[in-house]
């Protein structure tokens, strides 16, 4: 399935409204960041994306972890699909992702979803990435029937959707 176009060049660096924060394609090297983050907000992520995905597993090691971001960042070397990571300004800190994925269900041609750490919950970094967010899918990405995963369309009635023709 061709999903994006030809031409296509995804950002290497998104601002986030107010300063201190960024998402850039995250990377195998970022593991030691995004190992913590993961593991550290696990049982609402596992709630988020569990059924869906099957992530993050209790069980998951340090190695799974960095195989999985390997897998990320060859995906987006091909355009297969995106995990953009939030950082602080220094990427001294993982503090959420952005998943951009070509469409698994009918009724779109993109995918996205993102979250970030617990202690991020409510605050107002992640209310300026809720807003970034489709603002920035909407400006930089070749998409005219994106779906906000947990968001506009939430996960049950996601995986009720029948499945994308390509998919």
């Amino acid at each position: 399935m061709r999903w994006l176009p030809e031409d296509f060049v995804h950002p290497v660096l998104v601002p986030l409204p107010g300063g201190g924060h960024h998402l850039r394609p995250i990377r195998e090297a970022d593991t030691a960041l995004d190992y913590p983050a993961v593991m550290g907000s696990r049982e609402r992520l596992w709630a988020m994306f569990g059924p869906a995905w099957g992530w993050p597993a209790a069980t998951m090691t340090y190695e799974a972890d960095q195989a999985d971001l390997l897998r990320h960042e060859k995906e987006i070397a091909a355009h297969q699909s995106f995990n953009y990571a939030l950082f602080d300004a220094a990427e001294t800190a993982l503090l959420g992702c952005v998943y951009i994925d070509p469409p698994e269900k009918s009724g779109a041609d993109g995918e996205i979803c993102w979250w970030v750490v617990d202690e991020l919950v409510g605050s107002e970094v992640e209310q300026a990435l809720d807003a970034l967010v489709p603002q920035w899918i909407a400006t930089d990405w070749p998409f005219e029937q994106p779906r906000f995963l947990g968001r506009e369309t939430s996960w049950p009635d996601w995986l009720a959707l029948p499945a994308h023709p390509d998919a």
